[in-house]
């Protein structure tokens, strides 16, 4: 609930994580604290890695955040 009125007012913390195969874009969060999210973006790359996606690239965003989370 916290972090929905986090991402609500923009304080959130997000992933942008985009591949070249498939040609995609992906949100991963949100996080409350940016230490949180540098703890657990590893193992969401590391998902996307073995499902076969590749030249995976990231960053970390401060933002307001909702649906689509993949596009």
């Amino acid at each position: 609930m916290i972090r929905h009125f986090g991402n609500k007012l923009g304080l959130a913390w997000w992933a942008k994580i985009e591949t070249a195969n498939p040609n995609a874009t992906y949100w991963y969060g949100p996080f409350l604290m940016k230490r949180n999210l540098e703890e657990n973006i590893f193992s969401f790359i590391k998902d996307l890695s073995d499902e076969g996606s590749t030249d995976i690239k990231h960053s970390f965003v401060r933002c307001k955040k909702e649906e689509p989370l993949t596009v």
